[in-house]
């Protein structure tokens, strides 16, 4: 899992590829997404992001470790933001 922080660009790119975050699900408590909300992310779902140039920033202290067997530490921490 790979904690990020939202943008429009990755909800428009993953709304795109049938799974709308931004918009509220009553039914399951849901509020919907926003720019700058944090989420957990799939690995998968965050690569194919990258390669589409719409990968949200991450929070490299909140992903899991795992998460390097699919993603080397120097990819993470490019695409990492700044909490301190």
């Amino acid at each position: 899992m790979v904690c990020a922080q939202v943008t429009a660009e990755f909800l428009a790119f993953t709304r795109s590829r049938g799974n709308d975050l931004s918009t509220p699900v009553p039914n399951f408590n849901f509020p919907g997404l926003q720019p700058g909300d944090r989420w957990c992310l799939c690995v998968s779902r965050w690569q194919e992001a990258l390669a589409a140039g719409a990968a949200p920033p991450i929070v490299l202290e909140a992903t899991h470790e795992k998460t390097l067997e699919f993603v080397a530490l120097d990819q993470l921490k490019e695409h990492a933001i700044n909490l301190g």
